[in-house]
């Protein structure tokens, strides 16, 4: 019998030679912006898991820091905040991996004598689906739209729930008219969909996107939506809240009117 998956912790000594977010080319543009934001955010007690199996190959990942650096919408202070968990390859789906990975996060916040841990779940692209979270004893305390929901799973009976920010409008209108492109590192994979999305703007619609970098968790905590961490945005409304491919860029321009109007 096969020897089953184990949890390595990443590190600094570690991270540029184990498989990461389904990248293994430490070489890799997204991978490279991926492991400067680990460095820096291992200082302020972000675990990040890896799946491996026994020649290490990557079958699972988790990400989870103490809320206040969440690089979410929300208010998660007190709580370990889970950025991402997913198994890789549908054959490794169901097998209890995701199980494995948020008892690991869930025995971490109570060593660290935290209030639970949080997440923000979404049937959508790039988050996880609420069911995994819900059938290990999580439940579902706010919700923002379009279809975003905060869960968490509570040591502490008395303690404040977390919250998803609020405001949405209000963010938005700070961006105006034109294209904009909001990205940032926590993604290894986010680097790729906006270079290429940006290209296809100017390419095929004649824009030059304003860029907007997401550089601290503060930022994350205050963008226009509550993933954070990348968005594209056109004459004041969202087009992608979570990252999409140049198909899928095309077809949401080529569905409604577009403003000329591009920052230079």
């Amino acid at each position: 019998m096969a020897k089953p998956p184990t949890l390595v912790d990443l590190d600094a000594a570690n991270l540029e030679s184990l498989p990461c977010c389904g990248v293994k080319n430490p070489e890799h543009p997204g991978r490279c912006d991926k492991n400067r934001w680990l460095k820096t955010y291992l200082k302020k007690g972000l675990r990040a898991k890896v799946l491996l199996t026994a020649d290490q190959r990557q079958v699972g990942y988790i990400e989870y820091l103490p809320g206040e650096y969440a690089w979410r919408g929300v208010d998660a202070r007190g709580y370990l905040f889970i950025h991402c968990i997913w198994t890789h390859y549908t054959q490794n789906q169901h097998r209890g991996f995701g199980q494995q990975m948020i008892e690991a996060c869930v025995a971490d916040a109570e060593a660290a004598g935290m209030h639970g841990v949080a997440v923000v779940a979404r049937e959508k692209p790039w988050l996880a689906s609420s069911a995994v979270f819900l059938k290990n004893g999580f439940e579902v305390v706010d919700s923002a739209p379009p279809d975003y929901q905060l869960l968490v799973k509570k040591f502490q009976p008395s303690a404040a729930n977390p919250a998803f920010k609020t405001g949405w409008d209000d963010r938005m209108k700070k961006y105006g008219t034109g294209l904009t492109i909001i990205r940032s590192n926590q993604c290894s994979h986010i680097a790729k969909f906006a270079d290429e999305i940006a290209e296809c703007a100017e390419r095929e619609y004649g824009l030059k996107p304003r860029i907007v970098q997401i550089k601290s968790h503060r930022d994350a905590q205050n963008a226009p939506t509550p993933y954070g961490v990348f968005a594209v945005l056109q004459d004041g409304r969202i087009l992608a809240d979570h990252q999409i491919s140049c198909t899928r860029f095309r077809n949401l321009m080529d569905a409604q009117p577009v403003n000329p109007t591009a920052h230079s």
